[in-house]
């Protein structure tokens, strides 16, 4: 097949595809961890404030947060154990500058692979995982099966708890009084083995949270970013993949070139 004819074939199966939008809306007031600066977007120039010859006139914003608010992946440079980052990268010497040299957000690659939705709600029989539930190995195991896939090399795994379902309630959302639900170390594990490229989940933190605890430990982002290199994307919007029932799909997203940023905003899609 000669590259034009390939190039067309992509643009017709692209278009003859259903696109699920996994992104949660950026707006003021949304759930967020409060380690991070709070999102903010307010109008710097409104229409009218100055009209140009002829009767045009622009708005603008300024928008305010941090790399880690809303729908999101990590840099591997977000976490640290005993002072190293991936791969045995010194974090101080990595950070000095006030930026990243390594390991930074600008360095992660877009996304386009094999995507797979491990529904452990769906697996139980439930619309939302109970409060500080450890998504376990099993479970993972469980929901692929379900499904009819195998976690492979390179592949996105994604795993739904149903806690997006608390988006529009932050307090729930966060569950720092409840707890939330997510995946244990011995998931986590799980996934590493099977040479995944990234995990995310439909919650605040990927990581089964105790009430009370918030994000005072957090074995599974230590797990995944620094010991096996593996990208965790954050507050996942999941539901119309689950009613569909889609358990695999070619996802596509693409983290902003913040340079030295331990972590970005992102707009997954899941093409079926």
């Amino acid at each position: 097949m000669s590259g034009s004819a390939q190039t067309a074939a992509l643009i017709e199966l692209a278009a003859s595809s259903r696109v699920y939008d996994l992104a949660q809306p950026f707006a003021n007031g949304m759930p967020q961890s409060p380690s991070h600066p709070r999102f903010h977007l307010a109008l710097t120039r409104r229409h009218g404030d100055a009209v140009r010859e002829g009767g045009g006139s622009a708005a603008a914003e300024l928008l305010v947060l941090g790399g880690h608010v809303g729908t999101h992946v990590d840099a591997l440079c977000h976490v640290s154990q005993d002072g190293s980052l991936h791969g045995g990268v010194d974090a101080d010497d990595a950070q000095r500058g006030g930026r990243f040299s390594a390991l930074g957000i600008e360095t992660v690659e877009p996304f386009v692979g094999r995507g797979l939705l491990l529904d452990v709600a769906r697996l139980h029989g439930v619309e939302i995982l109970a409060p500080g539930t450890v998504v376990t190995a099993a479970d993972l195991a469980a929901a692929a099966s379900r499904a009819d896939v195998t976690p492979g090399h390179g592949d996105i795994v994604l795993v739904r708890t149903g806690w997006a379902r608390n988006w529009d309630d932050p307090e729930a959302f966060v569950g720092h009084a409840s707890g939330v639900p997510g995946p244990g170390e011995e998931a986590a594990a799980w996934l590493a083995e099977h040479g995944i490229r990234a995990t995310g989940a439909d919650t605040i933190a990927y990581e089964a949270l105790a009430a009370g605890a918030g994000h005072s430990r957090l074995p599974v982002h230590r797990l995944l970013l620094v010991e096996h290199g593996i990208h965790i994307i954050e507050t996942l919007q999941l539901e119309e993949l689950s009613r569909d029932d889609v358990g695999e799909f070619l996802f596509i997203a693409a983290p902003l070139k913040l340079v030295g940023g331990t972590g970005s905003p992102l707009r997954p899609l899941a093409l079926v």
